[in-house]
């Protein structure tokens, strides 16, 4: 199957992103002072949602729930005044069980 790399625009108020499945998210960065994840997709693969949260240096990360997260990578924002850390939310185990976790949008 063919690769090619995608971008996706990450929101603050919407972090569940639709990727093609099988997706690997390569990094985040900045482009015209906008937050976006570069991944390496097969294009023709069904898309499926991902989770990510952001949070700002010194923020509480929370070990609740059994909740799994991938640290992706930094980023800043307003010429490096802002500086944000991009993980993505992985499968967990709940009572033996496998779960995805989900970020309501607001």
């Amino acid at each position: 199957m063919k690769k090619r790399i995608w971008k996706f625009e990450i929101k603050p108020y919407d972090l569940a992103v639709k990727i093609p499945k099988g997706a690997e998210i390569l990094t985040v960065q900045t482009q015209n002072g906008n937050p976006y994840i570069w991944a390496l997709v097969c294009p023709e693969n069904e898309k499926e949602e991902r989770y990510f949260e952001i949070y700002a240096t010194g923020d509480e990360i929370q070990s609740d729930g059994g909740i799994n997260r991938k640290y992706i990578n930094t980023f800043q924002l307003e010429s490096g005044s802002l500086v944000f850390h991009l993980f993505e939310r992985i499968e967990y185990t709940v009572y033996g069980y496998e779960a995805l976790t989900v970020i309501p949008s607001k």
